[in-house]
């Protein structure tokens, strides 16, 4: 776990819930107990005791509306995915499309990725993880509120496996270069490459939020690391 004096106080985001249906709220409470993971699991938790097989974990912080992930979830159903978010409607919505889909190796959530990831999941448990389009807050006075810090990097590479690949995509390229900033503030950690697909053969459907940035002319980019330990 970080020392306390690293631990962010503030969050990367805002929680908007904005229209929670009928629908939804009922796939909330409905499917919880199946496809869901509790945030008050104990400490350092083996977070595939929670899936119905042990095979390959990939963790998907920020879903948003969820598409993507079962996406991924369809196009690798030997691999487990475990999907991060705060937002409850898009958290009802998931679980509603995961019922219907029957999609046995997804489960959900609802916490900060930062507190989770830094409490909640072991060592060298994560086969890769992906971080897209997390909120660029691009106002120079905001950047403190950004995701993607060293702190939290050294959150994640503690959590992931010899040659784990983290994967993170921005249509800002502000942003991007943050980014990039601060891995190379854990050198010999993270080896960045030099492809454009994944290398774990996970196809990254377009998110709506890389449609909206499209749609106002942005470039999207994706960055991939390799883990060394």
């Amino acid at each position: 776990m970080l020392a306390t004096n690293l631990k962010r106080t503030i969050r990367s985001f805002v929680i908007r819930e904005g229209r929670f249906t009928d629908a939804q709220k009922r796939a909330l409470k409905e499917y919880w107990p199946a496809y869901g993971i509790d945030a008050d699991i104990p400490d350092n938790s083996d977070l595939n005791h929670y899936f119905n097989q042990r095979q390959p974990l990939i963790c998907d912080v920020g879903f948003g509306a969820g598409d993507s992930l079962l996406s991924l979830a369809q196009q690798k159903p030997d691999y487990n995915f475990l999907g991060i978010e705060v937002y409850r409607p898009g958290i009802g919505a998931v679980l509603n499309k995961i019922q219907q889909l029957e999609i046995n190796n997804v489960r959900i959530v609802n916490a900060d990725a930062v507190e989770f990831i830094d409490k909640k999941m072991s060592a060298n448990q994560l086969a890769g993880m992906m971080v897209w389009f997390p909120d660029p807050w691009p106002k120079q006075k905001h950047k403190k509120r950004r995701l993607i810090q060293k702190e939290f990097l050294e959150m994640v590479v503690k959590c992931m496996q010899e040659n784990a690949i983290l994967h993170l995509a921005s249509d800002w390229q502000p942003y991007i270069k943050f980014m990039h900033a601060q891995v190379l503030q854990l050198p010999n950690q993270l080896e960045q490459l030099d492809v454009e697909m994944h290398p774990l053969g996970l196809q990254r459907p377009a998110t709506r939020f890389e449609q909206r940035g499209m749609r106002k002319g942005h470039v999207v980019s994706d960055l991939f690391y390799r883990v060394s330990k």
